[in-house]
């Protein structure tokens, strides 16, 4: 008989590992290529533009991508008593709620505060799913808001684009004084030269690459977080569990696949290209473990 888990210690466990990798973000850029008072300039003003776009835009922009539509109450009745019922079992507030077009189960939230919070379904989710499930996928989405993740998460890509512009710059540094002359490679000092400048590359290069890894990552914390908080909601893994299996075993086809931006991917509950992509390479964790993780709640 598998051992049984805690859903408290799911959400402090994948909290402490989030702010962790964050860290290594952080690490990474001080420890990157970003000694140029220029360069610092430059990744400041545009993480501040990139912030305020995003922190304050981030829910219109996700609806707008999908052509969500505000949900009615007499013909969503079901989406609005879930969304009520977990609003009261979270102490959170009543999101705004949406729903947009597509036959494939799957939701996500949104919004820079719980103030300003947006819960985004599908029709198919609103069809295919019962009470107890789609009860489940909003407490998950609830979850996400609770747990400021879409704050968490904005701060994340800002460090990740960071490091890529600081990377980008060093490397086109590199190239300018490689043209504009210097030591020509001779004798130990142009040996020399010719090492660090390769390292810097080597560095450069890897870096954007390390930090996008560790943001995915990030982002699969949060959904076992989300998941833990979830039954922290509803007192009621089966729901959520059951919801995911339904995910699961649906087919998503290349028409479906159109209608989301790839960019968006990491919010909703189940990535909505249904990318064969597992590990590192993943925006979300695997299916089945959050199955199995549940299961034993």
């Amino acid at each position: 008989m598998a051992e049984r888990i805690s859903f408290r210690d799911q959400i402090t466990r994948n909290k402490i590992k989030s702010f962790i990798l964050i860290g290594v973000i952080v690490i990474a850029f001080l420890l990157g290529p970003g000694y140029f008072f220029i360069i610092m300039i430059f990744s400041i003003i545009f993480s501040l533009s990139y912030v305020l776009i995003s922190y304050y835009k981030s829910d219109k922009i996700a609806l707008a991508s999908v052509k969500a539509k505000p949900a009615s109450k007499i013909n969503h009745r079901e989406f609005f008593n879930a969304a009520e019922n977990m609003s009261l079992a979270s102490g959170l507030p009543m999101p705004r709620l949406y729903v947009m077009e597509s036959s494939e189960i799957n939701a996500f939230a949104s919004g820079r505060d719980p103030q300003n919070a947006v819960i985004c379904v599908t029709t198919g989710c609103l069809k295919e799913l019962n009470k107890q499930e789609l009860e489940g996928v909003i407490a998950h989405e609830m979850s996400h808001i609770a747990n400021y993740d879409i704050r968490f998460m904005t701060l994340t890509a800002i460090l990740v684009g960071l490091i890529s512009i600081v990377a980008q710059i060093f490397l086109r540094s590199l190239w300018f004084s490689s043209l504009t002359g210097g030591s020509g490679g001779r004798g130990k000092d142009g040996r020399m030269q010719i090492i660090l400048i390769v390292l810097g590359i080597f560095l450069a290069i890897l870096a954007p690459l390390f930090a996008n890894l560790v943001s995915l990552a990030i982002s699969r914390k949060r959904e076992f977080t989300a998941d833990a908080t979830a039954v922290k909601f509803t007192r009621y893994p089966p729901g959520l569990a059951s919801a995911l299996k339904k995910i699961r075993h649906q087919h998503v086809s290349e028409k479906e696949k159109h209608r989301y931006a790839k960019a968006l991917a990491p919010l909703f509950i189940s990535d909505p290209f249904k990318r064969k992509i597992k590990g590192m390479f993943s925006t979300h964790p695997d299916v089945n473990e959050r199955i199995s993780k549940l299961e034993r709640m």
